[in-house]
């Protein structure tokens, strides 16, 4: 996914049909597992090749879900199939921090331009972007985190982790326990 160039015009106005739902009483039909997959990295696989149009994984994850099972689905109102995910389907490579101490807003990008602040429960080392999908947090936003952390006490453990919009983010523990 090295491609940097402008979004496609004429992609933005398919995804956006893509990611409308299907019309009432219609359910789209299943093709079962396509041959897309989504590497650990977030680099988005058909049939073992990489996808280098960014605008393309950008309109596939438009329309990405996944059902209560934790399979993934790339769902469009005409048809829907299953598609391989080897860790999260994101992935954070960029944190904007605003604000100070327990009032500052950590603000994720992800590998498809997404963006989703952490105010609510994000499992440590994922960020929940939208409808139950994932970005894990790449090792520098971590490390970016790790530099910003700080130790609070929590129960009867002392954690190290950050705040987000007056809420406590563990990053790990100090005491010595697991």
């Amino acid at each position: 996914m090295t491609d940097k160039s402008a979004p496609s015009k004429g992609l933005d106005r398919l995804a956006e049909k893509a990611a409308a739902p299907p019309a009432a009483g219609r359910q789209p039909i299943d093709c079962g597992h396509f041959d897309i997959r989504i590497a650990r990295d977030g680099t988005w696989f058909y049939r073992g090749s990489p996808i280098a149009r960014l605008p393309l994984v950008r309109l596939f994850s438009t329309v990405l879900r996944r059902d209560a099972d934790g399979s993934y689905w790339l769902v469009t109102p005409a048809e829907r199939g299953r598609i391989t995910v080897d860790d999260a389907p994101f992935v954070a490579v960029g944190v904007t921090i605003t604000g100070a101490e327990r009032e500052q807003q950590l603000i994720f990008r992800t590998n498809v331009d997404d963006t989703v602040a952490a105010d609510g429960d994000h499992p440590n080392p994922y960020v929940l972007v939208r409808n139950g999908l994932e970005a894990r947090l790449s090792r520098p936003v971590f490390y970016e985190l790790v530099e910003r952390g700080t130790e609070e006490r929590v129960g009867d453990a002392t954690l190290f982790g950050v705040w987000s919009k007056g809420r406590f983010f563990p990053l790990g523990r100090l005491d010595g326990k697991a």
